[in-house]
């Protein structure tokens, strides 16, 4: 294996792990707002994974989601773990990191169905954990606001880091 190679799998796992730690601390403790009878909560974690499936290869982002939204389960609302491992996983997918910069169409239209991932997923994992099937409306109403938050801090901080070239400058060894 080439230097150059092992430096970069060293570098995208730096940068995995710092932004699983932000994905958690932004989820458990700033902007955590608890919402309704079942232990769910309105945070912005999610702009930080947001930016990770726009910086980090796919798997990567992945295991920013993984880890950082499931550690801030772990943390407050331990129930429902599992479910964000797997959502937070499947969340990354309709972004791109392959484009230059972080905010591109594919980007921009990327929270919205990562909204409807996320708000399905935790529908369903609300009728397994309680067995209740009429809380459709609260539990989109609670990821609406969820992901609308983030996705409005996603549009910022990406037009922001593309204003200064953070992508090109933390590829660029």
């Amino acid at each position: 294996m080439k230097k150059d190679n092992i430096n970069s799998k060293t570098r995208l796992m730096a940068y995995t792990g710092v932004l699983a730690a932000l994905t958690t601390i932004f989820t458990a403790y700033i902007f955590h707002i608890p919402v309704g009878v079942n232990g769910g909560y309105v945070h912005f974690g999610d702009t930080v994974i947001y930016l990770a499936a726009a910086l980090l290869p796919t798997p990567y982002a992945m295991l920013v989601g993984a880890v950082g939204g499931g550690l801030a389960d772990l943390l407050t609302a331990p129930m429902w773990t599992i479910a964000t491992v797997i959502i937070k996983m499947l969340i990354v997918l309709p972004f791109t990191s392959r484009k230059s910069s972080l905010l591109n169409k594919r980007n921009m239209a990327a929270p919205i169905i990562s909204f409807f991932i996320s708000a399905t997923g935790y529908y369903i994992a609300e009728m397994l954990l309680f067995g209740t099937k009429t809380a459709i409306l609260s539990a989109f109403a609670g990821s609406f606001v969820q992901s609308g938050g983030s996705a409005l801090f996603f549009y910022i901080a990406a037009v922001a880091f593309d204003g200064v070239g953070v992508k090109k400058t933390i590829f660029e060894y």
